[in-house]
């Protein structure tokens, strides 16, 4: 009798694992992931592109001078980030607007997709957040000599220093630039998982009703408007990280334009 009541404490054991919903799976069958393998990433980034498409094509293939909702939307994201763009990286930098207008709404639709229950979170894995900080990089650094030649290297020299210690912050400024990337990436795909985790765990807490009615009683609707804020929470973050992403690639590529500044 004792083992039978052991038997079911166990089977109503609270277990959860708030990682699980970022495990990489393919999206046909069972096997390994390879190189090609079509995933629940692939699939999450291409709802991701379809939305950007569907709401800046789309939605403004009809324009008129009254809008509708989706192009009042589409026209407001455009003139967000074309802002954004001529503020922090000056008019020079607007030729390079379609590039971080891209990422912009990328970023921001993957964020947003990642919040509905069952949807996979793309710009939680460092992998996708790392190639899109390495383009970043990778671009702003080739423009930087393209530009500007070898006058791109006094980014790294602080000449209103003292002679003495120009060195030294030469070195530091040589190592936070090739740092940036890393930080970059780390921020975005950390503050997603970490966020994601959290509901994660309350939402686990949420049945404790059906197991035990005395603690369940009090734990159940605790959790449940704990998940509530963190969701709205979450809501904000993932507009605030694709906003501090992209600004953070203005400040970049107005380094590359004029590093002098």
């Amino acid at each position: 009798m004792a083992t039978e009541t052991q038997g079911a404490e166990k089977a109503l054991e609270l277990k959860f694992y708030p990682l699980d919903q970022f495990m990489v799976e393919p999206l046909f069958g069972d096997g390994p992931v390879g190189l090609f393998t079509v995933t629940n990433v692939t699939l999450w980034m291409a709802l991701a592109i379809l939305a950007t498409i569907g709401l800046l094509v789309l939605g403004t293939s009809r324009r008129a001078t009254i809008p509708s909702r989706v192009q009042s939307l589409a026209e407001l994201s455009y003139g967000f980030i074309r802002k954004m763009v001529e503020d922090v990286a000056g008019k020079d930098a607007l030729p390079y607007f379609p590039y971080i207008f891209t990422l912009f709404m990328f970023i921001l639709f993957s964020n947003f997709l990642g919040l509905i229950p069952g949807a996979f979170t793309t710009t939680s894995h460092i992998a996708v957040t790392a190639v899109l900080a390495m383009l970043v990089f990778l671009t702003v650094t080739v423009m930087g000599f393209v530009n500007n030649g070898a006058t791109f290297l006094s980014l790294f020299w602080v000449s209103s220093a003292p002679l003495a210690l120009r060195p030294i912050l030469a070195v530091i400024e040589v190592i936070s630039y090739f740092v940036r990337p890393v930080s970059h990436s780390v921020r975005l795909a950390g503050s997603m998982m970490a966020g994601h985790a959290v509901v994660k765990v309350f939402a686990s807490f949420a049945p404790m009703i059906l197991i035990s009615t005395g603690i369940g009683i009090l734990v159940t609707p605790m959790s449940i408007l704990a998940i509530t804020a963190v969701y709205a929470l979450e809501v904000l973050v993932s507009f605030i990280q694709a906003y501090v992403f992209t600004i953070l690639t203005c400040v970049y590529l107005k380094d590359a334009l004029s590093p002098h500044h």
